[in-house]
């Protein structure tokens, strides 16, 4: 696909330039020169029916450069996410598998996902060199009279580092956090606006499950994942309240124990997700597949593996086929544009039959007749398709702030530079092609036919 994509890219490069090369050695010649000039005079005559014909290209060719700019910006947006969990990582997670009778009858507690020892396995793999262990729980914390229903993420520092996390003020977790299981937290940034509408959370305390937890970093707003494989899938990160694995170990024990409402049964879950890092990207998948292999020994299928590497590649191939796709959905309208402008030219042949007829009297050639016609229909494309291009760039670059401010929605757009290429290249075959038949035409007229003709 990306070879294809290359060869048309480089076919209408090519083409442009031999257009360019043909307009000049046209111009260089005196008689050359004559034809433009009376072609443009021709269509200055008929301004209306000259914006009305080449209408159909402004449109075709900005279409063309906007959907695939705006195409490209929304799929580099998903790429980017893919990208920023790391093309080098594994993420695996514990997955509740459905319920049976065994379990409902033998326990009230359902154990499943990573557990102590499949942690200490992975970390036996040759080519993984980190590991950033969760517990993930939710828990309401409090300060003073606030109250917010939190996501509790327990882990090491390595998880800012690993997922990115922008912090705003203060600090986010270290090592000897976790090492003196120190009660301090870090904030989501919906968390800290909740529990600390008026002042500053630095060095205030917040209470999760009767303990008091000191606030040293508020980590600064992050879009929220789709579920399409984040670090933790379909959540709202800023909801999140972040401690010390450490410290959750000393507080609430080695595993999460997740009660459910109104009933006596629960869930217990020794790590909610462990994010492994290999050395390069050559040793992911071979690291993956040791994984599955350790994960395997689980009696019930209750874990996840992602590899980021694997969903990038393949919404890199999504993309090279939607923006295919994109173009050539667009281009349709420039041949529906090519065909209106054929439609005006026949009519500007039957209205022009007399002065075709004086042309040819006076010693005209028929091929003199075909490059008339022929340069006033490639001229019309090749002034739509320019203002097109302008057209199309003020709409990707006016359009998504205009979107943002007004509307509150985020509509990415990426210049995508082999649109405006291809959109040139194919404006003026479209005045070759839809204008060499009417051309054609005229040049047959009989010239006393012609000269007879009211």
């Amino acid at each position: 696909m990306r070879f294809l994509e290359t060869l048309l890219y480089v076919a209408s490069v090519l083409f442009v330039v031999a257009y360019l090369v043909m307009l000049g050695l046209t111009l260089s010649q005196d008689k050359g020169r004559r034809t433009v000039v009376l072609a443009l005079r021709s269509l200055w005559l008929h301004k209306v029916r000259t914006m009305l014909s080449i209408l159909g290209i402004i449109i075709g060719t900005a279409a063309v450069i906007s959907l695939m700019s705006f195409g490209e910006g929304s799929m580099q947006d998903a790429l980017e996410d893919i990208k920023s969990l790391g093309a080098t990582n594994i993420i695996v997670r514990s997955d509740k598998p459905p319920d049976d009778i065994s379990t409902q009858t033998r326990s009230f507690v359902a154990r499943y996902g990573i557990t102590q020892k499949d942690y200490e396995l992975f970390g036996t793999i040759p080519t993984v060199i980190r590991m950033v262990p969760m517990r993930i729980f939710p828990k309401p914390v409090y300060h003073d009279q606030y109250m917010w229903n939190s996501r509790i993420v327990a882990t090491t520092p390595e998880y800012s580092e690993i997922n990115k996390v922008p912090v705003a003020s203060g600090r986010f977790l270290v090592d000897k956090d976790s090492e003196e299981m120190q009660n301090v937290c870090v904030l989501g940034s919906n968390a800290a606006a909740k529990l600390f509408p008026l002042d500053s959370p630095i060095d205030r305390a917040v209470l999760i499950d009767k303990f008091s937890y000191v606030v040293v970093g508020v980590v600064a707003e992050r879009m929220p994942t789709g579920g399409s494989g984040g670090s933790q899938a379909a959540e709202d990160f800023n909801n999140d309240v972040y401690i010390p694995l450490g410290t959750a170990e000393g507080r609430f024990g080695k595993t999460v124990f997740l009660r459910q409402s109104g009933s006596r049964s629960g869930e217990q879950v020794e790590y909610s997700q462990v994010t492994l890092t290999v050395g390069d990207t050559e040793e992911v998948r071979a690291a993956g597949e040791a994984i599955k292999t350790i994960l395997d020994k689980h009696p019930r299928k209750d874990t996840q593996v992602t590899v980021p590497l694997d969903i990038l590649e393949k919404a890199e191939r999504e993309k090279a086929r939607m923006t295919m796709l994109l173009g050539v959905i667009a281009a349709i309208s420039l041949v529906v544009g090519g065909i209106g402008i054929m439609n005006i030219m026949l009519a500007t042949v039957t209205e022009r039959t007399r002065e075709i007829g004086i042309r040819r009297a006076l010693g005209a050639k028929r091929r003199d007749i075909v490059m008339q016609f022929l340069i006033e229909a490639v001229v019309q494309t090749t002034i739509g398709g320019l203002i097109g291009v302008v057209l199309g760039l003020l709409i990707i670059f006016a359009v998504p702030p205009t979107a943002e401010r007004f509307f509150d929605a985020h509509l990415p757009a990426l210049l995508h530079k082999m649109s405006i290429v291809l959109s040139l290249a194919v404006s003026v075959a479209v005045g070759v092609v839809f204008g060499l038949y009417p051309a054609w035409k005229a040049s047959l007229l009989d010239p006393i036919e012609a000269l007879r003709h009211e």
